[in-house]
């Protein structure tokens, strides 16, 4: 943001005529490192140095700079000290203790101690303002802004011992785990209340059609700390200690129509690998627009998912609201019945409903390896007939043709109730599977964004191989990951900072109007 005013200044500027290092009057260890570049920059042209060795060369060199040009601004600024008595706004009279009182400051640059004069009412009573603190709008802690930033952008794609490994080798910091993810927490505690304050996408920018969906996925969950490491290997015929919680995902997004054909869809689904298609010369798919995606662990005191199931869907209701007032919203889910419930609960009541054909599909593969055997190409087209016909809007002959070939077969027993209950799914979800009306009017018909959510969101972070977490952990990086795959990480961060700003500096406009004195 700074670099963006800044270019933005200088396109109005009058050029500036190049000024020499002695005129400007630099301090001697800029002058010392700006020699050190240019000795390592000559030495290196004459030696036939590699590229890549001058460069690590010269990004240490320049880290040493940044910690130089930082300390100068340091110490330029001075302590705050604006003398010995400061008023408050409501008239009570500050002293200036007589201790000054040193702050550590871990920026990108490195490690800084801050001298800070500051005021209360007496020594040994709760210090009531510190002048340097507001006046340079420090964070609560050692971690710079920037320095919090950087990390937990890269924490959300990343292990916290990751994160450390590689900010230590680039910066020359060194960070702890436990503090990586104690920033984590701290950032993510204002996630939901910039989620209820986020304005709509302008109108002009949005699709013709806006999409609710919503899912379900497992992050494995630590065992107590009151439970025996041991108690984990005695045998249970119930979940593993720990086991897994579920996060309810839910996505928004606007996209415009894409009519299709039952023939097309099939066509595409049935296309081997390397094949051209007949659909070539047709306009691409459109891409999905606004996509903001959220997630929640909540529980209620009972353990149920009530909690998540408000927030989540609440918020649906709300993206529908603010974004599309008025519209038909399409609801595309697979068919767990309580998210069905939800959205019945919750969402418009002219919602359009539409079954997400990927949980069809897989139930047609299961029908027909009761009556084909794997290989060969019976299965394939068993299949292939079924799924043009429920993309044609003929779900319920499907159901009856798949009973009637049953009994023909003979079928009984557990492959008998296999397609009994395959059969109730549909007829479960007629209503929600009227394809050719859906293919017709250019609605999506399969929930890959969600579950490319409940993929990346969820799994790609937080599935990792040996990883166990607490909920508010979990819930943190689903929060700070469900901001940065919405494409809203700047946007949150100048939030947070301005939030963090009032609650740390409720007073700071006071000093906009006192003469800060410079040190010399």
């Amino acid at each position: 943001m700074i670099l963006d005013q800044i270019d933005e200044t200088s396109k109005t500027r009058e050029p500036i005529e190049p000024t020499s290092p002695a005129e400007l009057d630099l301090p001697a260890s800029w002058l010392r490192a700006l020699t050190g570049l240019a000795q390592t920059v000559e030495t290196a042209a004459r030696e036939g140095e590699a590229a890549h060795c001058v460069e690590k060369a010269v990004w240490a060199q320049m880290l040493s700079l940044g910690h130089d040009v930082l300390q100068q601004f340091f110490d330029r600024v001075g302590n705050g000290d604006l003398g010995e008595r400061f008023e408050q706004p409501d008239g009570r009279v500050l002293r200036r203790l007589p201790k000054t009182r040193i702050r550590p400051y871990l920026s990108i640059f490195g490690a800084f101690e801050l001298p800070r004069a500051v005021y209360g009412t007496r020594e040994k009573q709760k210090i009531q303002r510190v002048p340097l603190d507001e006046r340079l709008q420090l964070p609560d802690g050692k971690f710079s802004l920037v320095l919090q930033d950087w990390n937990q952008q890269l924490a959300v794609e990343n292990t916290y011992a990751t994160v450390a490994q590689t900010l230590e080798r680039i910066l020359g910091l060194r960070q702890s785990v436990d503090s990586l993810e104690r920033m984590s927490r701290n950032m993510a505690e204002p996630v939901s209340d910039y989620w209820d304050g986020l304005e709509a996408p302008p109108p002009k920018e949005e699709g013709e059609l806006q999409v609710l969906s919503a899912d379900g996925k497992g992050v494995p969950m630590r065992r107590s700390a009151s439970t025996m490491p041991i108690e984990g290997h005695a045998p249970k015929t119930g979940p593993k200690p720990g086991g897994k919680k579920m996060a309810l995902i839910g996505a928004s997004y606007s996209v415009d129509p894409h009519p299709r054909t039952p023939e097309e869809v099939t066509d595409a689904l049935f296309q081997r690998p390397g094949t051209k298609t007949s659909q070539a010369d047709r306009p691409p798919r459109p891409l999905p627009r606004h996509k903001r995606l959220r997630a929640s662990l909540a529980r209620s005191e009972s353990g149920t998912t009530e909690p998540a199931t408000i927030e989540i869907f609440g918020w649906l209701a709300k993206e529908e609201q603010e974004r599309a007032p008025g519209s038909l919203p399409l609801v595309l889910m697979d068919g767990q019945i309580s998210l069905w419930e939800a959205a019945a609960k919750m969402l418009p009541k002219n919602r359009v409903e539409i079954l997400d054909l990927l949980h069809v599909t897989p139930r047609l593969w299961k029908a027909a390896y009761l009556f084909h055997p794997k290989e060969g190409p019976n299965a394939t087209r068993f299949v292939r007939e079924r799924v043009l016909k429920i993309l044609r809007g003929n779900t319920r002959s499907v159901i009856t043709g798949l009973r009637r070939m049953a009994t023909v077969s003979g079928l009984t027993g557990r492959k008998r109730k296999s397609l009994e209950r395959i059969c109730g799914y549909f007829e479960n979800n007629l209503d929600r599977m009227r394809y050719g009306e859906y293919l017709a009017a250019g609605y999506p018909i399969a929930t890959g964004v969600i579950e490319g959510a409940c993929r990346h969101l969820v799994k790609d972070r937080l599935e990792r191989a040996g990883m166990q977490w607490v909920e508010e952990g979990a819930q943190a990086i689903l929060d700070l990951r469900s901001v940065h795959l919405s494409g809203k990480w700047e946007e949150f961060q100048a939030y947070r900072n301005e939030k963090e700003q009032e609650r740390l500096y409720p007073d700071r406009e006071t000093l906009e109007s006192v003469e800060w004195p410079l040190a010399a």
